[in-house]
């Protein structure tokens, strides 16, 4: 990235923006004179993997229990479904050549891609495509996609290759479900869950290899992949990286082809090199806190609301974001369909210690916020422990790494167990998908472990309207309800509602074809080695 595009792409970002993904230099032959250097740096695509340096380590491999985008980051390199995403989002077919949805909304049909096969060599078919969604339709086994796949009454095979999937009422969300729920082999579905998720076994481009939880996991290039061409690469070698200096220098000398994210404090060290490149992209990333609502002082709205206007927004996102980003000025990210601006609590350090007065806290309280240890994580935290510091918030930060982090949180039985105060975390959801942008968030259904409201808010007429949004084959009352939903939660202040962040990673110039999602997961499936 060289200097006038970022400094234009920098003050448009702050508005709304677009960037682009991915190159579109043209890659010379891959044949030697007799002269070539056995050092030269140029190879065939297939000689060797490429190395993606992430900042979280990653908690599963079975797609169909997995909460985290990270870990969907090395899934996608090995799983796909029916449907899939391209990077704007939309939604397209891959193990399913086509489909069709009956007028009242409650019939899906597929016709399935034939000639292509799993990992183990087992067939791809109707019988293992409907096992795979019973798989997610049952509501006994307690793995994450029952959330997708609740509405599910039936699926019945029609043929070799063609399923219909009956629901028992109209979902809005359907079709993006099918679009981010991957299909496992016929062997794994006889596997326990942790089976599963150390095994993983899918149709993707590259198969699995190992996993040294913390330190890497890698996957080869699968021989007999069904689309022709794919893959370009030897394999993915994907490194854990929480610290950013450390992942950087990976970039910069090469150890690593692609990182996620970049730095954005470092944003201007790519204006000085030919040798990566930092690419932004638009994202459904939500940065915010909640607020454990069923413990003091939380559970009092006016406390809530004091600590929104404690937080300058603005200087979260230069300060801690670089610039790379826009205020959450609602509960939902401006890519999010059925987006309103619900306009943005107002920083006012006076007004907050008003309403902390009138809660009872004129002195201010002490608290605790966790988040985990990467780098990026650990200034968010130390801003907003000195941001409410201001206002006699006294904060201690506790960073943890991510797998603990997830046990305390999701390990909770019931809200009266939860020991969280505040937790600094992200949000994705595709753009598309509304309901999972808000429901799992905010219904007093989706507690821990069953869902992520980690705030424990409960509003029962909001959780009535994000059933019935959820449920309504009505475009005009899915967007009624959604702007009621938006407009009460912002009021009710479960979170610090934070920004709405960018998506960045640094790409090697010799590498292309790695690009982000909207949703923060890297896409691997058409990488190559530039020659």
């Amino acid at each position: 990235m060289k200097g006038k595009w970022y400094l234009g792409l920098l003050s448009f970002v702050l508005i709304l923006f677009l960037a682009s993904c991915g190159g579109t230099d043209e890659s010379s032959g891959d044949s030697h004179s007799e002269g070539d250097s056995s050092d030269d740096k140029a190879t065939t695509s297939s000689e060797r993997n490429i190395v993606v340096a992430v900042a979280q380590n990653f908690l599963s491999m079975d797609p169909q229990n997995t909460g985290d985008a990270n870990s969907r980051t090395a899934q996608r390199s090995m799983f796909e479904g029916l449907l899939g995403l391209d990077k704007d989002g939309g939604i397209i077919h891959v193990l399913a050549t086509d489909h069709s949805i009956s007028e009242d909304g409650l019939e899906y049909t597929f016709q399935l891609r034939e000639g292509v096969t799993f990992h183990d060599g087992t067939d791809f078919n109707a019988e293992v495509a409907k096992a795979n969604i019973d798989r997610m339709t049952n509501q006994d086994n307690g793995i994450r996609a029952n959330r997708s796949f609740e509405f599910v009454d039936e699926t019945i095979v029609t043929g070799d290759y063609e399923i219909k999937v009956i629901l028992k009422n109209p979902y809005s969300s359907m079709l993006d479900k099918f679009a981010t729920s991957q299909m496992i082999s016929s062997e794994s579905l006889k596997l326990s869950d942790d089976e599963i998720s150390k095994n993983p076994i899918g149709t993707g481009p590259f198969k699995f290899v190992s996993w040294d939880q913390g330190s890497s996991l890698v996957v080869e290039a699968y021989d007999n992949y069904w689309e022709e061409g794919l893959p370009k690469v030897a394999g993915v070698e994907y490194r854990p990286t929480p610290e950013n200096g450390t992942r950087l220098a990976l970039l910069k000398t090469g150890e690593a082809d692609f990182i996620f994210p970049y730095p954005e404090q470092n944003m201007s060290e790519a204006d000085s090199t030919d040798d990566f490149t930092v690419e932004l992209t638009p994202s459904t990333i939500q940065n915010y806190v909640t607020m454990n609502t069923n413990k003091e002082p939380f559970n009092n709205p006016k406390v809530r609301q004091a600590i929104n206007h404690a937080i300058d927004n603005e200087a979260f996102i230069n300060v801690v974001k670089s610039g790379l980003g826009n205020p959450l000025d609602s509960i939902i990210t401006k890519q999010t369909k059925h987006y309103e601006s619900q306009g943005l609590y107002e920083f006012n350090p006076e007004k907050a210690k008003e309403l902390l007065a009138e809660a009872g806290y004129a002195d201010g309280f002490n608290t605790t916020i966790w988040g985990n240890t990467s780098s990026d994580n650990m200034r968010a935290m130390q801003f907003i422990q000195q941001q409410l510091g201001a206002v006699g918030i006294e904060v201690e930060v506790m960073s943890m790494e991510e797998g603990t982090l997830s046990e305390k949180i999701y390990g909770a039985e019931n809200p009266d167990d939860a020991e969280v105060d505040m937790w600094y975390v992200t949000w994705a959801a595709s753009p598309n998908d509304t309901d999972h942008a808000i429901r799992p968030l905010f219904s007093s259904q989706m507690f821990p472990p069953a869902g992520a409201n980690s705030a424990y808010y409960v509003n029962e007429e909001v959780t009535e309207w994000i059933n019935a949004a959820r449920t309504s084959a009505d475009p005009e009352e899915q967007k009624e309800l959604y702007s009621k939903i938006q407009k009460q939660i912002y009021e009710d202040a479960p979170w610090i509602f934070l920004a709405e962040g960018v998506v960045s990673g640094g790409k090697r110039a010799e590498v292309d074809g790695i690009y982000n999602l909207s949703s923060g997961a890297v896409e691997v499936r058409e990488a190559e080695i530039k020659k």
